[in-house]
Formats: C-alpha cells, sequence, structure tokens
C-alpha cells in the first residue's frame, strides 16, 4: 500500500496507451511538476458525476510538449500499472490516496479470440483510414494494446481496466471491436446510398 497523487478525469487511461493531457490546473500544475522533477508517476482515475471509480492506472510523463509562462503545460502520459483506490487522504493542493496494486490472474487469452481481435484491428484501421501503430504482439497485456489504439467510450474502457483476466478482456474487446466494424460498415453504406438518393445506379 502506498500514497499517490491523483488526477481525477473523464477519461480512462489504459495500461501502454498513450494520451495528450493539458494541464491548466493550479493543483495539478504543481502535481506534475513534482512528478517530472521526482520521476514518478501520478494516478490517473475515471471520475464522473457518481464519483471516482475505485480502480485507475498509474500515469508516466513521457513528453512535455509546451510549457506557458502561466505554468500550463501539454503532456504525454503512458499508462503503466494499474492499482485499487483504498482511501483517499488530504494534505496537498491535489487529491491524493493509498492504493494497491492491481494484478492479473493466470488467465491467457484465448487464441481465436486474439486472432478476431486482430483482424478486427486491421479491418476497422482499412474501414477508417487512420494511420494506427501496429500493436506489439508479444505484448503480455494484448488486449490493452489494442483497445488503447481505439476511441471507445470511457465506461467500456473502464469496464476492461477493472477486469483481471486476459481471456475475459480479450473476449469483451472483440465483441466490442465487431460493433465498431459493424457501425462503421452500416455508416458507409448510408453515405454511398445518400449519394445514389437511395437508388441503385445500373450504370454503375
Amino acid at each position: 500500500m502506498s500514497e499517490l497523487g491523483l488526477f481525477p478525469l473523464g477519461i480512462v487511461l489504459l495500461p501502454s496507451e498513450q494520451i495528450p493531457l493539458h494541464i491548466f490546473e493550479d493543483r495539478y500544475q504543481e502535481l506534475v511538476a513534482e512528478c517530472l522533477l521526482e520521476e514518478r508517476e501520478f494516478g490517473l482515475v475515471y471520475a464522473d458525476e457518481e464519483g471516482l471509480r475505485e480502480i485507475g492506472t498509474r500515469a508516466a510523463v513521457t513528453e512535455v510538449l509546451d510549457r506557458f509562462d502561466d505554468g500550463r503545460m501539454n503532456i504525454v502520459v503512458e499508462g503503466r500499472d494499474r492499482f485499487r483506490l483504498l482511501e483517499l487522504t488530504g494534505g496537498r493542493t491535489f487529491q491524493t490516496g493509498l492504493v494497491e496494486p492491481v494484478d492479473d490472474e493466470r488467465d491467457a487469452a484465448d487464441p481465436k479470440d486474439t486472432e478476431q481481435a486482430l483482424q478486427l484491428f486491421h479491418r476497422l484501421v482499412e474501414l477508417t483510414g487512420a494511420e494506427v501503430e501496429e500493436p506489439r504482439l508479444d505484448a503480455e497485456q494484448l488486449s490493452f494494446e489494442l483497445a488503447g489504439r481505439f476511441e471507445l467510450a470511457p465506461e467500456l474502457k473502464q469496464r476492461l481496466l477493472q477486469l483481471t483476466s486476459e481471456r475475459r478482456r480479450m473476449q469483451l474487446l472483440a465483441e466490442l471491436l465487431e460493433g465498431a466494424a459493424v457501425a462503421v460498415e452500416q455508416e458507409r453504406e448510408i453515405g454511398k446510398r445518400a449519394e445514389t438518393n437511395g437508388k441503385v445506379d445500373p450504370r454503375a
């Protein structure tokens, strides 16, 4: 158990995922500055109208993109290990809490689910034309590597984050990507029909 500076946000950071953050509040400028100076991590935890979630992710600052005269910063953070928030603590300008690590069970993904998720990943990249970095296939938590490359709703990412079984995460991810692929294909089909007034052009 250890104390960790917390950064509650309306987003979820997955292990190995990289995201940009704009740091503008004084208290979080202080938190990030300390982390940079002491080369340590802070805890990013999903928060909404229901409050803080119990499971969060340690975030390491990997790059400082901009520093402004008023102390604001644009940074890039990378998700590291997960933690469970046990108790909120006080005494600092920013929120702190006692945390403990969250470890995975020994429960490897089904190769069929992994293959399906990878196929759907490439299918979605092709459908959307997005420039996305290939996942590291030898990653111990490949589900997080894949999920971190998609704009999933925070609630869905939190579900993945809280699962301690790679098998169950990969199953869920394959389901989510299948739904996303179907939605993108339907959207493209609707767009094509709109261009032709919904009628088949026999000259095509």
